[in-house]
């Protein structure tokens, strides 16, 4: 009888041990798809992040590329101004010249 108690026992001690073994494996699993989880989350921000700075880059160089050409056609505004100015004041050279001319 003692045999029979000290066998059952002994089974008992083993189903317990691999009982244990099995719950540390997937404690270990959950912490690794947590792990896995935890990194695709971060993998996400950084893209993320990424795309929104480089949107943001092409929001500037877009704002940029507006502020050249506003500045260029202001420029060519000027000048055609002071070409308007020139001419005015060639013709007035030139009618003064003419008065001069025929007084």
């Amino acid at each position: 009888m003692k045999g029979k108690e000290h066998e059952d026992k002994k089974e008992e001690e083993e189903e317990k041990e691999k009982e244990e073994k099995k719950e540390e494996e997937e404690e270990k699993k959950e912490e690794e798809e947590e792990k896995k989880e935890e990194e695709e989350e971060k993998k996400e921000e950084e893209e993320e992040k990424e795309e929104e700075e480089k949107k943001e880059e092409e929001e500037e160089k877009k704002e940029e590329e507006e502020e050249k050409k506003e500045e260029e056609e202001e420029k060519k505004e000027e000048e055609e101004e002071k070409k308007e100015e020139e001419e005015e004041e060639k013709e007035e050279k030139e009618k003064e010249i003419t008065v001069v001319a025929f007084s």
